[in-house]
């Protein structure tokens, strides 16, 4: 039995690269500090992922037994979702194309 637990969200409505930042605050922590990093970080995707992880710590206190203060991030992964295509209107009749990406997390906890 592997001792790590994952935990991910799809679709989250923001750009990889700007979640990326707050998951390379985090990378590698153990599970208390990574909180108190994303609690003081005023990024919308530490935010996020903060979610993420509560998902994946519950994860692994409820199918490994084992308590949070043990855990460590071992991966964490921001990738690429699909983008919502919308355009804005110009002048003359053209148009500007606005892309809303989204995002797919992934996170791995392990003592």
């Amino acid at each position: 039995m592997s001792n790590r637990a994952h935990a991910k969200t799809k679709f989250v409505r923001i750009s990889p690269s700007k979640a990326r930042l707050a998951a390379d605050l985090i990378r590698g922590l153990k599970v208390e500090d990574a909180y108190i990093q994303l609690m003081f970080c005023k990024l919308k995707g530490g935010r996020l992922l903060k979610k993420t992880l509560d998902s994946a710590v519950a994860n692994a206190e409820t199918l490994l037994n084992v308590q949070r203060r043990d855990l460590v991030i071992s991966e964490i992964r921001v990738d690429d979702g699909p983008t919502m295509k919308r355009a804005k209107s110009k002048c003359r009749g053209g148009r500007a194309p606005i892309l809303k990406r989204t995002s797919h997390f992934s996170i791995t906890v392990g003592t």
